[in-house]
This record gives C-alpha cells, sequence and structure tokens, in this order.
C-alpha cells in the first residue's frame, strides 16, 4: 500500500480514537442523564405546560388561557397569606440556625474541651438531625399535646394557668412549628460551621494573640472571614430547603388553623390533591420554582467565586 493511503488510514485511525475518548465520558453519564431527563426536567416542563391551561387532568379538553391561572394565584388570599408564612418561617430558620449552629459549633471546637466531652457533646447536639420528619413530628405532637409533658412542666413551675394548645392556636402555633423547624435542623450549621473552624490555619489565632486582639476582634476578623464561603453556601442552601419544607409543616399543622401555617408548598398539595385544581398548583409550582432558581443561581455564583 502506498505510503500516502497508509498515512490517511492513521490519521483517520486517530481521529476515530480522538472522537471515542471525548464521547466516552458522556456515555458514562449518559444513564444517569436520561434518568434526570424522564425524572426530573421531563415533569418539570410537564407542570409549566400545566399552568398554562384550564384545570388539566379533570377537563378531557382543556381550554389555553395563558396567564390567567397566575392571575388567579397572585390575587388568592390564602396564597398570598402562605407567601407572607413562609417569608417569616424561612427567615427566622435562617437566622436562628446560623446563630445556633454558629454558638454550638465554637462551643464543640473549644480547646478547653477534652477528646470524650467533644464526643459526647457532638453527638448530643447531632441528634435532631438523625430522625426523619415523621418521627420528629410525632414526638413533639405528643410533647405539645394539651395533656402533654411541656404543659406539665410548665404548670408545674407555675408559668400558666391554663392548658396550653400549642398547635391548634392561631397566635403562636407559627411560632411553634418555627421553633420544631429549627430544633430540626440546627444541626446541619453545626456540623459545617465545626469542618469550617477546624480548616482555619492554627497561625492566624497565634498571630492575634500575639498582636493583643480581643475574642471578639479574633472572631469577627478571622474566624468569619475565613468561614464566609462556607456560611453564604449553606445559607443559601437553607433557604432553598426550608422554602420546600412541606413534610414536617404537612404531618404537624397541614397548614391550619385556619391557615396560620399555611406554606407555599402546603398551598400547592392542596390545591391540587384536596381542591383537584391541578393548574392552579402547577401554577404555585412554578411560582415556586422561580424563587428557588433564584436562589439556586446566587448559590453556583458563590460557589464558582470560592473556586
Amino acid at each position: 500500500m502506498p505510503a500516502f493511503f497508509r498515512t490517511i488510514e492513521q490519521r483517520q485511525d486517530a481521529s476515530l480514537q480522538r472522537s471515542w475518548r471525548r464521547a466516552q465520558p458522556y456515555l458514562y453519564l449518559s444513564p444517569v442523564m436520561i434518568l434526570l431527563i424522564v425524572l426530573l426536567f421531563v415533569p418539570i416542563f410537564m407542570v409549566i405546560g400545566f399552568s398554562f391551561f384550564d384545570n388539566v387532568l379533570v377537563n378531557k379538553n382543556p381550554v389555553w388561557i395563558g396567564l390567567g391561572n397566575f392571575q388567579k394565584i397572585l390575587t388568592d388570599r390564602v396564597f398570598l397569606l402562605s407567601m407572607k408564612n413562609t417569608l417569616v418561617f424561612v427567615v427566622l430558620n435562617v437566622v436562628f440556625h446560623l446563630i445556633i449552629g454558629m454558638v454550638f459549633a465554637l462551643m464543640v471546637n473549644s480547646r478547653s474541651l477534652g477528646a470524650a466531652p467533644k464526643a459526647i457533646f457532638r453527638v448530643i447536639y447531632l441528634l435532631p438531625w438523625m430522625f426523619n420528619a415523621t418521627v420528629i413530628a410525632i414526638l413533639w405532637k405528643l410533647l405539645l399535646n394539651p395533656n402533654g409533658i411541656v404543659n406539665y412542666v410548665l404548670g408545674s413551675f407555675g408559668l400558666i394557668s391554663d392548658k396550653i394548645s400549642w398547635l391548634s392556636d392561631r397566635k403562636i402555633v407559627l411560632g411553634v412549628l418555627t421553633f420544631i423547624n429549627i430544633w430540626a435542623g440546627y444541626p446541619f450549621y453545626m456540623i459545617s460551621i465545626l469542618a469550617g473552624l477546624q480548616g482555619v490555619p492554627g497561625e492566624l489565632y497565634e498571630a492575634s494573640s500575639i498582636d493583643g486582639a480581643s475574642a471578639s476582634q479574633t472572631f469577627f476578623f478571622i474566624t468569619i472571614p475565613q468561614l464566609k464561603p462556607i456560611l453564604i453556601s449553606i445559607t443559601m442552601l437553607d433557604f432553598i430547603w426550608t422554602t420546600q419544607n412541606f413534610s414536617l409543616i404537612w404531618l404537624l399543622t397541614a397548614g391550619g388553623p385556619s391557615h396560620a401555617t399555611e406554606m407555599m408548598s402546603t398551598f400547592v398539595y392542596t390545591k391540587a390533591f384536596t381542591e383537584f385544581q391541578y393548574s392552579q398548583a402547577s401554577a404555585a409550582a412554578v411560582i415556586i420554582l422561580l424563587a428557588c432558581v433564584i436562589l439556586a443561581i446566587f448559590y453556583v455564583r458563590n460557589q464558582q467565586r470560592a473556586d
């Protein structure tokens, strides 16, 4: 065979090998990508499509109504109340998760504690994170029952005169639900901040002590700047997770009493599976999706800057 043709064949083989090497990662990823498309992206686009029709899945021939469902949802008193409750719920949870997680992480990371006490406190502080939503809901329903241990203890110390219906009183139920979710979620912050604290170089603290910096100055000018990427990341993740929180809220109050703890997630569920208004539920779900996408964009940008 002439050298010219051999050279062409070698080039073709080399080109095929390069193409194969480039395609290999995508072939390995293809099963996961197919699952994501089928189980994630297809339902998302279906819900977005449903939001523009008049009550799909109920009417055999749904009618295109454009933004009509969004108009109904955004003028719905219950939905507006759910937005307000969700905002209050999310902000309070994120703030107190951050404060409590930081305090406990600093306590566990303290040099004054030995190895054994640190291990014990870590297990104790992480206990709420080990329970799922069902266990937490059952536990707190028993504790907060009018005849439960919370009312008994408060009554024994003379702090209350009558039994309190913690999960039935519209004035306090949102605060009670927020407290329970804070208790259930702070360990994520604690363990993340603790991991960050253990990665802060000890030389920085030694230099600050030599320079005569106070404890507060060390905390605000060394600890916080070193933890900033972690704090921003977990805060944004907590915003997204808490906005989508459903199971604990539904199991404890189901959005009641009288919509006092109605969240955007419970509103969507009620619209779809109680009132069978699937198109309006889809429109509300799209609004939640947009809010979460905006938060996700900020999260990704922050991760890129950190990298």
